[in-house]
């Protein structure tokens, strides 16, 4: 807290050095004039709690000083105590108080006296800053509140609509392909749905990632990786969204690898951001870069493009969650302004730096990670691979459970499973499900998290109790997919934990597996 300060005003030094004696302590600056005209300077230049004003100067006297400060709105307020050399008579007294004074002092000055006065003042003035710094405090977080509240309703609002742009063509697709099915375009109508539908799943995942790890909840897998690789892996994720802009795309990379210790997912996600970023802000035909250098002892990759750029006053903020460029939002291809602060975090969480760079509105972007460089790994030693012509174990149906209360979603599970040469049954809570399995003999069992009654940790657990169900593969499938989440259906006894939605490749190369591993010997 910043130091109270008195003005002492007298025209005599001895006086003044007297005062400045009596009134000295910690916290307290005290302010000397030795004339009315100094003492306005002083006033003017600082904010005092308390004036100490003899009455007989030459010059400006007491009265007059006092009047003036009256006059001005910066010193209007300032308490004044007169001191006076002897009894003041009823005329003078009143023409101080009318001047603004709140007590007087005679000389010889009583010490106790004017201490016990002067700590009045002084206390009163911590209070008010006190309270001034309460009012300051309370204001900013109103403003931090309403800020932070129309943040929210911006992101709500680009989610809604976010979500809204896959969800249309997903919902026209449905509609031309139910009118007729196997019609002209009905191909590219399936290919275009499956796209939105990737898109959509993406948005959710970016959304769910950012809180994760703003929580602290995301660890990474590391490993000794090159970048190459990675480089490689994100351009392939990317490279549908770069080809339908009609972007050229060039890559270059050093002769030498260049080696990590990274999460090979997650640095891929990374740089595949930044590539998506490029291609939605670069208007089409345009050019973005990926190149791959050393600096020292770290490994610089650089993701360009030619694009509209970033406004220098922007610059800074682009990693900011929910953050985007006001005048980029009618020419980009939307998003919800997770992708930077994603890759921000992550690259952190590596132990590197990222930072943008950009001459301006319509010239381009620059995106550079920085990373610590690892050093090469042993040669592995030589592992017997498999003979080329060992046959490849029988695919057999397997007949499998479903168990899910969202019945259009058991249903497409069904056919999934069809398509894939399986056999199903369906089941729509716990209780049926434990029935059904009885009669049906599963292989394998899929069941959802979220149903009425038991819950799909207790219908695991209530089958890993019954000796004929206890080495079947059980796998859940649920919308919660988190650490905690993948932890806790494993301690319940399923044997995999997938997030839905679940991707027909995933599914079948889960059911294989399973297909494998009953064909193989004993």
């Amino acid at each position: 807290m910043s130091p109270v300060s008195f003005l002492l005003v007298d025209d005599l030094e001895e006086n003044l050095l007297s005062l400045e004696a009596l009134l000295r302590r910690d916290g307290l600056n005290l302010l000397k004039a030795r004339s009315g005209d100094q003492a306005l300077e002083l006033l003017l230049e600082n904010e005092v709690a308390l004036a100490l004003i003899d009455v007989q100067m030459p010059g400006l006297n007491g009265f007059e000083l006092a009047e003036l400060m009256r006059g001005n709105e910066r010193t209007r307020r300032v308490p004044i105590i007169f001191v006076t050399a002897g009894t003041a008579d009823v005329q003078r007294r009143f023409r101080g108080y009318e001047a603004g004074a709140v007590d007087f002092i005679q000389k010889p000055i009583e010490p106790d006296i004017l201490r016990s006065k002067a700590d009045v003042f002084f206390d009163l003035y911590r209070q008010r800053q006190q309270i001034a710094g309460q009012r300051d405090e309370l204001e900013a977080q109103a403003q931090a509140l309403k800020e932070a509240d129309r943040r929210k309703d911006e992101f709500l609002a680009t989610l809604a609509h976010e979500l809204r742009n896959p969800l249309a063509p997903l919902r026209h697709g449905l509609d031309i392909l139910r009118r007729d099915p196997d019609g002209e375009g009905s191909a590219e109508i399936r290919d275009m749905m499956d796209r939105q539908l990737v898109h959509l799943v993406r948005l959710i995942d970016d959304l769910l990632d950012v809180s994760r790890v703003s929580q602290g909840k995301i660890e990474l897998r590391k490993d000794r990786i090159d970048v190459e690789g990675a480089v490689r892996s994100a351009i392939e994720a990317s490279r549908p969204l770069i080809d339908q802009s009609g972007h050229l795309l060039t890559v270059d990379m050093p002769q030498e690898r260049l080696w990590l210790d990274a999460d090979h997912t997650r640095l891929s996600q990374v740089i595949a951001n930044l590539l998506n970023n490029a291609a939605k802000y670069t208007p089409a035909g345009g050019r973005i870069g990926v190149s791959v250098q050393t600096d020292g002892d770290e490994a610089v990759i650089a993701v360009s493009d030619n694009g509209i750029g970033i406004p220098a006053q922007m610059r800074s903020q682009v990693f900011q969650l929910f953050t985007q460029v006001d005048d980029h939002l009618d020419r980009a291809q939307g998003g919800l302004g997770i992708g930077l602060a994603l890759v921000r975090q992550l690259v952190a969480l590596h132990g590197g730096t990222v930072e943008a760079d950009s001459a301006g509105m319509g010239s381009g972007s620059v995106f550079r990670i920085r990373l610590p460089l690892a050093s090469t790994p042993e040669p592995a030693t030589d592992v017997e691979q498999p003979s080329a012509s060992a046959p490849a174990a029988s695919a057999k149906p397997l007949k499998v459970l479903v168990v899910d209360d969202n019945t259009d979603l058991a249903f497409m599970l069904g056919m999934m499973l069809e398509e894939m040469g399986h056999e199903f049954e369906l089941a729509h809570d716990g209780h049926k499900a434990l029935q059904a399995a009885r009669h049906y003999r599963p292989d394998v069992i899929l069941l959802d998290i979220g149903l009425p009654g038991m819950d799909g940790y207790e219908v695991c657990r209530a089958f890993r109790q019954e000796e004929l169900f206890k080495d079947t593969p059980i796998f859940a499938q649920t919308g919660w997919g988190q650490s905690r989440d993948k932890a806790k259906a494993s301690e319940a006894g399923f044997d995999q934990h997938l997030t839905k939605p679940v991707a027909f490749e995933d599914l079948e190369k889960l059911l294989t597996n399973v297909t494998v591993s009953s064909a193989s010997p004993n």
